[in-house]
């Protein structure tokens, strides 16, 4: 339950910060009205500003509960065999996807967002965003703050694998259920990265990866 809360906490930062900052810069350009969802999730600034607020909530949190913040977070760097094989599973998943993603007939890729941030002069931002401060808060937050407190929980680390997948997928409201199954199978596998390795910037890697070569072949396409 403490592990819940203040993930609800650190949650409710990163929304109230990213929203006022997100609102702030949309003032600055007569109001949402003028953007399309796509131009908005272009934006990156918002999760360059939120990120470090929100890892500030678990740090707090894990001081006062008398604990180191790297040791808790299993902040260890990962060896050069455990990265690549985890790359290489990675790459994988991306093939799995793409198959699936031909199959089915839908997108889940970032082209709009991509696109409009392109478009508006901000792609640098967008993939300093996307790339490096997301993937490093989610993984702090999800396989780092969540997945430590609920694998010594009943849940156990292979029940924390999953419902820390379920909720990181849920978030992801800008997907289908289709991108979020793929999310999901996602949280899966780095969730597994970081029990066997315990390295949660294994994990940042592997997240910030994935991203580079989303929008790397996205760029490609644009």
């Amino acid at each position: 339950m403490e592990t819940a809360f203040v993930s609800l906490i650190a949650y409710g930062v990163y929304t109230l910060t990213s929203g006022l900052t997100l609102t702030i810069m949309l003032a600055m350009h007569d109001g949402a009205k003028t953007l399309s969802p796509a131009q908005i999730q272009a934006y990156g600034a918002p999760y360059i500003v939120a990120s470090p607020l929100t890892i500030a909530v678990l740090w707090v949190a894990i001081r006062m509960a008398g604990r180191d913040f790297a040791e808790y977070l299993a902040l260890n760097w990962p060896s050069s065999s455990e990265l690549l094989r985890a790359l290489a599973i990675a790459a994988l998943l991306l093939l799995a996807e793409s198959l699936a993603v031909s199959l089915v007939g839908t997108d889940v890729t970032l082209a709009d967002p991509y696109v409009s941030a392109k478009q508006a002069g901000r792609l640098l931002i967008f993939l300093i965003g996307g790339c490096i401060a997301a993937p490093v808060m989610e993984e702090f937050v999800v396989r780092g703050f969540m997945f430590r407190g609920w694998s010594q929980s009943f849940l156990g680390p292979v029940g924390s694998i999953v419902v820390t997948s379920v909720l990181w997928a849920m978030i992801h409201t800008q997907y289908d259920w289709f991108g979020r199954f793929w999310i999901f199978v996602t949280g899966l596998a780095l969730g597994h990265f970081r029990w066997r390795s315990n390295s949660t910037w294994l994990t940042v890697m592997v997240h910030s990866a994935i991203n580079i070569f989303i929008s790397f072949a996205t760029g490609l396409q644009f």
